[in-house]
């Protein structure tokens, strides 16, 4: 029974991936399944609880994408998370919009919003984890932390449509990012300013933190004198 339900389950995410949910129905999923619509029924009484069951397996899925070791330069370690994300995010298409959007409202624990602020405090766990800082923290800077995973939300979503921005340039860019946002935040706090050394400390010359620490210092050099012209 338990490998029926997980069945059904994984044909409803695979549809959900594809097409709007409200585009898909039992009858699509029975199908897609090869089973008959009473089955369906016998597990899900109604289509949202199969829905909420798809976008659960979905947000699952995505928390365990999150974690990565503790080990190597930081902006290293934020691409290759940033890779997995939009792994997930290309694979599975109008699911994550889906899910990043909400869904139908409902209360309760299987309710898309409950899901994706499950997934968002377990982003911003493996964060503070990277970084080497404990819960909780000042108000500024969770402000700081969370306001990065949320760009990294919309900037998914917005590829998502029309995707004309190489999804490459937008892995480097959302870890430039996440250091552009800590530095403003360094700027006037001090504890933000050891966050920000420690973040840089094993930077390679070629890493992503380093090419963004080398443009600004670019633009904020003087700009060259004019060239006298001749009279």
């Amino acid at each position: 029974m338990a490998e029926r339900r997980e069945q059904l389950v994984a044909t409803a995410l695979e549809l959900f991936s594809h097409r709007p949910p409200d585009s898909v129905s039992l009858d699509d999923i029975a199908t897609a399944a090869g089973v008959s619509r009473p089955l369906v029924y016998h597990y899900f009484p109604c289509k949202r609880d199969l829905y909420e069951a798809a976008l659960r397996r979905a947000a699952d899925e995505l928390t365990a994408l999150l974690t990565e070791p503790c080990e190597g330069p930081l902006g290293t370690r934020v691409l290759h998370v940033m890779g997995r994300f939009f792994d997930f995010v290309e694979t599975y298409g109008a699911g994550f919009a889906a899910l990043l959007r909400g869904g139908p409202a409902a209360p309760g624990p299987g309710a898309p919003a409950t899901l994706i602020d499950g997934v968002r405090q377990a982003a911003y766990e493996q964060l503070l984890r990277h970084l080497a800082v404990a819960a909780p923290l000042a108000p500024r800077t969770e402000l700081t932390f969370r306001s990065w995973i949320s760009l990294a939300e919309v900037t998914a979503l917005l590829w998502l449509d029309g995707r004309r921005v190489p999804r490459a340039e937008l892995e480097v860019r959302l870890a430039q990012d996440l250091l552009a946002l800590a530095a403003v935040a360094a700027a006037f706090d001090e504890a933000m300013a050891v966050v920000l050394r420690r973040m840089l400390a094993d930077e390679p010359a070629d890493g992503p933190f380093a090419e963004l620490v080398g443009r600004l210092t670019a633009l904020a050099a003087p700009a060259p004198p004019s060239p006298v012209q001749p009279s």
